[in-house]
């Protein structure tokens, strides 16, 4: 058979009944653009690819599985004769160290509590007397280093001057970098805002001339980036500091940067920062933070490593993009540290601690390297997590993989040659079974095809004929029907209870787009409909090409 083509005039199913090839044509307005007619068209391919109708082929990428885990913590329990006997004598001196670290807090809370006392005009640099009494409060940042055991931290290269590289990248493997950087280099920070409300913490950040930012809203990262920019440019403040990564990792990896340090345009210099050990991960992985505090108290010395690199400016007349630069910096970091680069995100962690929740055995299993999949399928990380809860619901195996019964009694259907196709056009390995990152990226890959929005919208139209606005499980079964032969009223009403989300015995279009944008796989359901000939009646002979 030769190459399908895949264009929009190219017909989607051929009718052998005919040389006349049936289409339908939806005009739907956009306020943007000239009126343009839509066309789903049937073709061949729709007999073995349920999806072709609006466009979604079966060779799209789901690359392997990465057998690097990033997030890690590799000694999350106390393991080994010499650990036990080293934490035992260590007691007595983690009490002291204990001690040393509430007592250098509250002075550090007080001092930076009296250098805030009054300031009202936060949008200017602070003023030279409060930095001043600021060094109070990087002492004991550095008094509490000491407490954590990193009783001398080995320093590599100099800090460039504020001038010269405003701003600072970092790798971000603890939640004692900041402190440290706190310490030396007293930067102004892009933090999360939920960190303000933490005690003692908020109060130290917010003296640092904190930049919030919420990840998940567009307009809180793009004032972040404005006022990155307005703040890397005038010499007046503290140079910046951001760990572009957006979370911790183990160090053994360096995953993908956010664009925030790198938008603005400025030279950057990045710094490569190591916590070399033999029987104690430092790293801030899946492991508890009074447990990682606990180990940190426990050991003679704690070893840290930290070296400024090279400085990394954007390429002549800046007409570099932020990835690239982003790119290229995290290069060398990456370099710095003898790692590997990864697609990994904050949201692959979003993903593990999801997993984690719902107890699975290896909640590794479930990351899918999310800046690749952001960037490929512009799909945000909460679409994931959502997506993530469905598959689990799938009940997976202990190697995170889905069997086709579990797979038809989550999305309520039954066995039949659609719902065979629907599972088939996943298990892109042809194995019976699929995994999570398959499910994910081919649900994705139906949701980015243009057509799929305007196939939801017209279904529901065609669906709901009388101008009510909302369907009824009637009306639903029959459309359905046409797409799987003898459905009867229990398996019609089960399958009408995913759209109904608040159980009222109607499915408005809000329900409708809602359930399909969560399970789009669904959409093979309506092809029928969207492209039958004679909308008052079935056209058995494409309803067989369908299904």
């Amino acid at each position: 058979m030769a190459a399908a083509d895949h264009s929009l005039s190219t017909p989607l199913l051929q009718s052998q009944q005919s040389d006349h090839q049936p289409h339908v044509i939806l005009d739907i307005q956009d306020p943007q653009q000239s009126p343009a007619p839509v066309v789903f068209k049937p073709r061949d391919e729709t007999r073995q690819n349920p999806f072709a109708f609006i466009g979604a082929n079966q060779d799209y990428e789901v690359p392997g599985s990465s057998t690097v885990d990033p997030f890690r913590n590799q000694t999350p329990n106390i393991e080994g004769l010499y650990e036990w006997v080293k934490i035992v004598i260590c007691l007595p001196v983690a009490a002291v160290r204990l001690i040393l670290f509430g007592l250098c807090l509250t002075v550090g809370y007080v001092a930076t509590r009296l250098a805030l006392q009054g300031w009202k005009d936060k949008q200017n640099p602070m003023p030279k007397w409060r930095c001043r009494l600021m060094w109070v409060t990087r002492f004991c940042s550095r008094a509490i280093l000491f407490s954590f055991g990193y009783h001398w931290i080995k320093r590599r290269g100099k800090p460039a001057p504020r001038a010269t590289a405003p701003i600072v990248v970092s790798n971000h493997v603890s939640y004692i970098d900041p402190i440290f950087f706190f310490y030396e280099l007293f930067p102004t920070i892009v933090s999360s805002e939920s960190h303000d409300s933490m005690p003692f913490v908020g109060t130290i950040i917010r003296a640092m001339q904190v930049i919030y930012v919420d990840r998940f809203s567009r307009s809180s990262r793009k004032l972040a980036v404005n006022e990155i920019k307005r703040k890397a440019s005038s010499n007046r403040y503290p140079r910046l500091l951001l760990f572009p990564e957006g979370t911790t990792t183990n160090g053994r990896a360096l995953i993908s940067f956010q664009l925030g340090a790198f938008i603005p345009g400025f030279t950057v210099q990045p710094v490569r920062v190591r916590y070399p050990h033999v029987h104690f991960d430092q790293s801030w992985g899946n492991i508890t933070l009074a447990k990682l505090m606990f180990r940190m108290f426990t050991q003679f010395h704690n070893f840290m490593e930290v070296e400024y690199l090279p400085l990394v400016s954007p390429l002549e007349n800046r007409k570099e993009n932020a990835m690239d630069f982003a790119q290229r910096t995290g290069h060398v970091i990456a370099r710095a540290l003898n790692v590997v680069q990864t697609s990994h995100s904050y949201g692959d962690t979003m993903l593990f601690s999801k997993a984690a929740e719902l107890k699975q055995e290896n909640p590794s299993l479930y990351m899918v390297e999310m800046a690749w999949v952001e960037t490929t399928f512009h799909l945000k990380a909460l679409e994931a997590v959502a997506s993530l809860e469905i598959f689990l619901s799938m009940n997976p195996d202990s190697s995170g993989l889905v069997e086709f019964h579990d797979f038809l009694r989550v999305l309520k259907l039954k066995p039949c040659s659609l719902s065979e196709k629907m599972f088939g056009f996943i298990d892109v390995k042809k194995i019976g079974k699929v995994s999570f990152k398959q499910f994910l990226l081919g649900s994705a890959h139906i949701l980015k095809q243009p057509l799929f929005w305007h196939a939801c919208e017209f279904t529901f139209t065609k669906i709901e004929t009388d101008g009510k606005n909302y369907i009824l499980k009637p009306e639903f079964q029959d459309a359905v029907s046409l797409a799987i032969p003898n459905l009867n009223c229990d398996e019609a009403h089960s399958l009408f209870s995913l759209f109904d989300s608040d159980n009222d015995g109607r499915v408005s279009k809000a329900d409708f787009e809602s359930c399909l944008r969560s399970k789009p796989l669904l959409i093979a359901l309506f092809a029928p409909i969207l492209l039958q000939r004679n909308p008052l009646a079935t056209d058995p002979d494409l309803v067989h090409e369908v299904v």
